[in-house]
């Protein structure tokens, strides 16, 4: 599946970029747990991520000490 190029000013930061969660939701699912942003993200609201090519990101929350 091609991208689909970034139509935001400023552009959203690439699924690859350290920033990555920075990107615009373009398809929000709050009840189902997941939103979509812009870069093909899909973010989970447990902060666990996958990424467009297959790479899963494991929950990442803060913890308070």
């Amino acid at each position: 599946m091609a991208a689909i190029p970034c139509p935001h000013t400023p552009k959203c930061p690439t699924a690859n970029s350290p920033d990555h969660e920075a990107a615009l939701t373009v398809a929000g699912h709050q009840e189902q747990g997941w939103s979509l942003l812009c870069n093909g993200v899909l973010l989970f609201e447990d902060t666990g991520e996958l990424l467009p090519d297959g790479q899963i990101i494991a929950p990442h929350r803060l913890t308070t000490a």
